[in-house]
This record gives C-alpha cells, structure tokens and sequence, in this order.
C-alpha cells in the first residue's frame, strides 16, 4: 500500500490574514503525520500525531484554540476510527490538552464514547497530558466571547485521514463544537459515521461543519458508501455534500482517502483549509480553495 495522509483545520470562513496561519498549522501537522507513516508507524499513530497539531494551535477550534460555550468555558470532543471498524471517543471534556490521545487510548481499551467527567477520570487514569480547564482558552476567542463579538472566522472542527503500509486506514476528528453552545452540547465529531469513518475495503472519511445537518444524513459514512465502484475520492467527497445540501441546510466538509490511497475533499462552506502527502510528492500541497 501507498501511505498517504491529508488533514483539514475546518471548514468556514478564512480571512485573508488567516491564511498563512492555517498554511503553517495543517502543513505542520501533515509533515508530522507523514513523518510516523515514512519511519514505519501505523495509520492510527499518524492521525493522532497529526491532530495533537492541530489541537495546540490556537488558530483551529480544537483544544487550545477551541471555541468558548455558553458558560465561557472550553468543552472538547474527539473520535478515532480504524478501518477495521475499531474506535473510540470523549465528548464535553474539560482539562485535557490533547483529547484525541484520550479517544486513542479508549480504542486500544475498548471501543466507546465517553462523556464529561467520566472521561476526564479515565483520561487521568491513563496518565493523558491534563491541565487547568482555564489553560485552554485562548486570548482571541476569550475577547470575542467577553465582547459577544461575531466571529470573522468562523472556527471548525478538524480531522485527519491516514493509510499506512499496512493498508490500515485511520480517521480521526477533533473540536470545541460552536460558539456559545449549550453546556454540554455535543456535535458530530464523536458520533462514528457521522464525524468520522473507516472502512479498510473501501477508505477513511473525517468532516466538519454544522454538527446539527451532519449528523441526520451520517455524512462520514454516507461519504464512505460513495467510493463504492471504485469511484475516486474526490467524486465521492462531492456527492457527499450535494446529498447533504439536498436534504437539510447548513455548511459542512468532508476529506478522504480511499484504500488506493488516492484523496479528495469537498465543502460547501466560504473556505475549507486542506494539506496532504503522498510519496510521489516533494513537500505537503496545501489548499483552502479548491
């Protein structure tokens, strides 16, 4: 098999002064994906690498940079899926930096979601990085939130998408769900299907956008199903969001990787900032347009 890896830092709006930002932080997460798929690691070690990326940099909404709820505080949700259709999840955590190391542990434990504190104790437990719940707030999101100012870029969750030398595909999704949500609130990037999937006959799928439209129409999955024929990524990732436009409104993402290795991506928002390697390339190719 041909390792590949493609991440996404959301879709929404980016402004001309975010792009270089964006430009740097999924290009640098790309490059540490790649390095543990070139070195001989799995497809589930790349997408968690990539993704802990992502999470410390305060330009995407996951952990560091992650958007406040209603209460003014940071709640993260996370899922990983191996395309032997092993996963695991948290969602509503406070306190972890890095919540999809937490839903990698769940996986290698055993394949569920947990919730709120419940997962914050089974991530202590599991010696995850954890810290104040104040440490994750970022200056810029804190400002727009104390000012209920509109957000000029709306964040979004992020994702990754991995296959190894193996053929192992691995999809991976991390967020802080919207701005003033409801305490509690949980979008679809813990949900499998609907934020995430992997299938190692077929390829591996993450998404972003409105949580609320993605998770009626299981965009992840019904991304999947749509690589059937050996249709090519790209096609399929289209027909993807054409059939979540067709049946409920909002904005959405969504990247793939078949078990070909071939990608693709489509959004039907503003912008959906993208980076992906392939061994028959010479650096990471970044896109927020396509």
């Amino acid at each position: 098999m041909i390792p590949t890896i493609i991440v996404h830092g959301g879709a929404k709006t980016i402004s001309d002064e975010k792009v270089a930002a964006n430009h740097a932080g999924c290009t640098a997460a790309a490059e540490a994906g790649w390095a543990v798929l070139i070195s001989g690691g799995s497809a589930a070690e790349a997408v968690e690498a990539a993704i802990r990326v992502l999470e410390a940099d305060p330009t995407f909404n996951a952990s560091l940079g992650a958007t406040l709820n209603s209460d003014g505080e940071v709640e993260l949700d996370a899922a990983i899926m191996e395309g032997s259709l092993n996963w695991g999840a948290v969602a509503a955590v406070q306190g972890i930096r890095h919540p999809i190391s937490v839903a990698r542990k769940i996986m290698d434990d055993k394949p569920r979601l947990l919730v709120a504190r419940g997962a914050e104790r089974f991530a202590t437990e599991c010696g995850a990085e954890m810290c104040n719940k104040e440490d994750l707030i970022a200056q810029e999101q804190w400002e727009q939130w104390k000012e209920d100012r509109e957000v000029s870029d709306r964040p979004n969750t992020v994702g990754c998408v991995a296959l190894d030398a193996s053929g192992l595909l691995v999809a991976g999704t991390s967020t802080g769900g919207t701005t003033k949500q409801q305490c509690s609130r949980v979008g679809d990037t813990a949900l499998v299907g609907c934020g995430l999937y992997a299938d190692n006959k077929l390829g591996g799928c993450s998404t972003t956008g409105d949580g609320e439209s993605i998770i009626p129409v299981v965009l992840a999955k019904t991304a999947i199903d749509f690589l059937t024929g050996d249709r090519h990524p790209d096609e399929a990732a289209k027909m993807a969001i054409e059939a979540l436009k067709s049946k409920v409104k909002g904005e959405a993402g969504c990247i793939l990787i078949d078990r070909q290795g071939r990608v693709g991506w489509a959004y039907n928002s503003s912008h959906m900032a993208c980076a992906y390697m392939t061994p028959e390339l010479d650096q990471v190719a970044f896109f927020t347009q396509k």
